[in-house]
């Protein structure tokens, strides 16, 4: 059982961290990383409305949840976008800040007091994106471009959508479901229109094969990992399911790099491991009974 659950986590872990390569091939066929969100996240939304229809009822009569779609929002246009157009390992690195703001929404949201090692944490990771993102030249290392905005931005996005469903544990888990492929499809939905009205982005081109079936495998992937992620984390301690969670910057990191994606220099590799260091240390110093809540990552 153990065993079983902890490789549907690497599943859904190796579906995030691959996620990079079918979004960049999408692009290169003229999808925007927009379109291309917009449209697998509706696939994937009717999908799972199908089978939980009744599910809406609930969304729609909880504002909580609709919080939860905003955040998840947030949280799939901020890194599809930025692992398409960004280096993937910076990319991932800066997105994976999300145990640091967690920390942040949980005093916020949930009243949970910060403690001084989680304090201590915060100030870990973000060490680590200074070092990341710093350029020589510069006073203050600030992001250099969209993608490491987009990044930043999903990162807070996936911090805000787990502190919610820990606040929204009594729903049910259809209605967070569907909430979070939702907010998906919404968000950049309405982002790609906008961005297409405003002749910022290109409409997607016509029908051809070869795209679709990058979106219908995506798609697909992405239900996958998500059903991956509701077995294994509903198995194992929170402690667990986040260390497993990590492995996604694995599998991004590798990938990329092999397929030419990604640049590994001294400055990105320092400043991941201090970011690394600071999301193994949130995972180890959870409470061993604490179940991991789900996520559309």
């Amino acid at each position: 059982m153990v065993a079983s659950a902890a490789l549907a986590l690497l599943l859904n872990a190796c579906v995030w961290g691959l996620s990079w390569w079918p979004l960049h091939r999408l692009q290169g066929a003229g999808v925007h990383p927009l379109w291309a969100t917009a449209m697998i996240y509706l696939l994937a939304l009717v999908i799972v409305t199908v089978g939980s229809w009744r599910s809406w009822r609930g969304v729609l009569k909880r504002p909580g949840l609709w919080a939860l779609m905003l955040a998840s929002g947030i949280t799939n246009v901020g890194f599809n976008w930025a692992v398409t157009t960004g280096d993937v390992v910076r990319v991932v690195l800066l997105f994976y800040l999300m145990p640091a703001w967690s920390v942040l929404w949980a005093w916020f949201i949930l009243q949970e007091r910060a403690s001084p090692r989680a304090l201590l944490r915060v100030a870990l990771a973000l060490c680590g994106v200074g070092v990341v993102l710093h350029r020589p030249g510069t006073a203050w290392p600030w992001p250099e471009d969209l993608a490491d905005g987009l990044a930043l931005l999903g990162g807070i996005g996936f911090a805000l959508t787990n502190v919610l469903l820990l606040r929204l544990r009594g729903c049910a888990p259809t209605e967070r479901i569907v909430a979070m492929f939702g907010g998906g499809a919404l968000l950049s939905t309405v982002l790609a229109v906008s961005g297409t009205l405003a002749g910022r982005i290109t409409v997607p081109p016509g029908a051809e094969v070869h795209w679709l079936a990058w979106l219908a495998l995506t798609a697909t992937a992405f239900l996958g990992g998500n059903l991956a992620l509701q077995y294994g984390a509903a198995r194992l301690s929170a402690a667990t399911t986040s260390l497993i969670m990590v492995t996604e910057i694995v599998f991004a990191s590798v990938s990329s790099i092999a397929l030419g994606a990604s640049q590994w220099a001294w400055q990105t590799a320092l400043g991941g491991a201090l970011i690394l260091s600071a999301a193994a240390w949130a995972a180890f110093d959870q409470p061993a009974s604490a179940s991991s809540s789900s996520s559309t990552q």
